[in-house]
């Protein structure tokens, strides 16, 4: 699916644009994930799983989104680079089809700036758009109290937990939780 392109003003001041990402960014989608997944442990990868990661690859990722009629891909753009980026997949069983999961990730620097709750705005407006979607999933890793805090504004549960179903660098495991928003 292609987003319509859209500009915002984060708290700061600085225009952002959302728009989906496009062959064009592999190079630079592979750099944010790179990057994001080792600013903080509460990504579901760490950054070295993406290093055997190909140009090729991420091309072929990006297209499968922009060119499927299941799943959308948003980048978050602000002075020119990737500060985030959101996604969002619609299942299509006739047992399932009324559900979607989204996934969410951004840059450090741009924490606190108002992407994060844009992004799962328009997320749940293209869900809306499809029509027939009754709820939106996501996961998230015990500890990550602000994306917590975030879900939680956002309307999102908590509805269930896979017990130590993350193992840390570290070796310790820690809780995945699972959330759902009603449409």
């Amino acid at each position: 699916m292609i987003f319509k392109e859209a500009e915002f003003q984060l708290k700061d001041g600085r225009t952002a644009l959302l728009r989906s990402p496009c062959e064009d960014d592999a190079d630079e989608m592979l750099r944010f994930i790179r990057k994001a997944s080792g600013e903080t442990d509460y990504l579901m990868a760490f950054p070295e799983e993406f290093a055997d990661f190909t140009l090729e690859q991420e091309r072929a990722f990006i297209n499968a989104d922009y060119n499927s009629a299941n799943g959308l891909m948003i980048a978050c753009i602000v002075d020119g680079r990737i500060a985030g980026n959101c996604q969002i997949s619609f299942r299509t069983g006739m047992k399932d089809r009324h559900r979607a999961s989204i996934a969410i990730a951004l840059l450090k620097e741009f924490w606190n700036l108002g992407i994060g709750t844009k992004m799962l705005g328009e997320l749940f407006q293209a869900a809306r758009e499809r029509g027939g979607i009754r709820q939106i999933e996501l996961d998230f890793i015990e500890g990550n109290d602000r994306a917590r805090g975030l879900y939680e504004k956002m309307g999102f549960r908590i509805t269930g937990v896979k017990p130590d179903a993350i193992r840390m660098k570290d070796g310790t495991f820690v809780n995945e939780y699972m959330m759902i928003k009603r449409l």
